[in-house]
């Protein structure tokens, strides 16, 4: 709960979606009135979802949001992934990890070693944490993860199937309950029009599933790249709660 302009208000952070697709999730809410006011706000690549009481105290301010809260978190599913207003995606990974008694290993091409650091700046993380992997090259993938030569021949780096073979070498290579795996063209050069610059794959793997997701994004090389590095993230955060119902 965080201190507002008109009172008190519960928020839901979610990442990388559109306003328009929060709001469909919470049509039917959006219509009611009452005392608690539900609205969006976008902030950066986040959308918050805020339910906002006048309440004049603490107390009374959870009392009210408390019901409506639970009618939020109902219809976004895992779709958001924090309620605190200053934890960010890496710090809310850690925290599932941690309390699930997790390890994760990562297997990065184009960001490089990006999801690896943000996990890495969390304190903590060495309790979740061993190593990682940048397997840039076509070679390294091959060697380190166990990509078939195969795969990368017939279908290329970049691609749905070497995402996949990517998140299943990594948790294999580091013996880690999950592994988090991305690859994509973050640009400016090298993109086609069947596969242009800021497609990318992430894929995570966790007790034997592995689940990959095709991305489309846009902006310069650094911000494709970190871009693709929270949403490997965010699916990984997915992934820990899926395996938890």
């Amino acid at each position: 709960m965080i201190r507002t302009e008109q009172g008190y208000a519960q928020i839901f952070k979610i990442y990388g979606k559109s306003e328009t697709e929060v709001k469909e999730k919470l049509q039917d809410l959006l219509k009611c009135g009452g005392a608690v006011v539900i609205y969006t706000r976008r902030r950066g690549k986040d959308v918050h979802v805020l339910a906002e009481t006048q309440a004049e105290d603490e107390e009374s301010a959870k009392a009210a949001l408390k019901p409506v809260a639970k009618e939020i978190k109902k219809a976004l599913g895992d779709m958001y992934y924090s309620t605190k207003e200053n934890e960010t995606m890496e710090e809310t990974v850690v925290r599932l990890l941690t309390k699930y008694g997790l390890t994760v290993t990562t297997a990065e091409s184009c960001t490089g070693g990006m999801v690896a650091a943000k996990i890495i700046n969390v304190p903590g993380a060495s309790d979740v944490f061993d190593q990682g992997y940048i397997t840039y090259s076509n070679k390294s993938k091959r060697k380190i993860l166990d990509v078939s030569k195969a795969t990368l021949k017939k279908y290329g780096a970049v691609s749905e199937q070497t995402a996949r073979e990517m998140a299943l070498g990594g948790v294999l290579a580091a013996d880690a309950d999950a592994c988090v795996a991305v690859t994509g063209l973050a640009g400016p050069d090298g993109g086609t029009e069947e596969k242009p610059v800021g497609l990318v794959y992430v894929s995570c793997c966790m007790k034997d599933e592995v689940i990959v997701e095709e991305c489309h994004f846009n902006g310069t090389r650094q911000e494709i790249r970190e871009h693709a590095a929270v949403t490997a993230l965010d699916l990984l955060r997915r992934m820990i709660i899926r395996s938890r119902q």
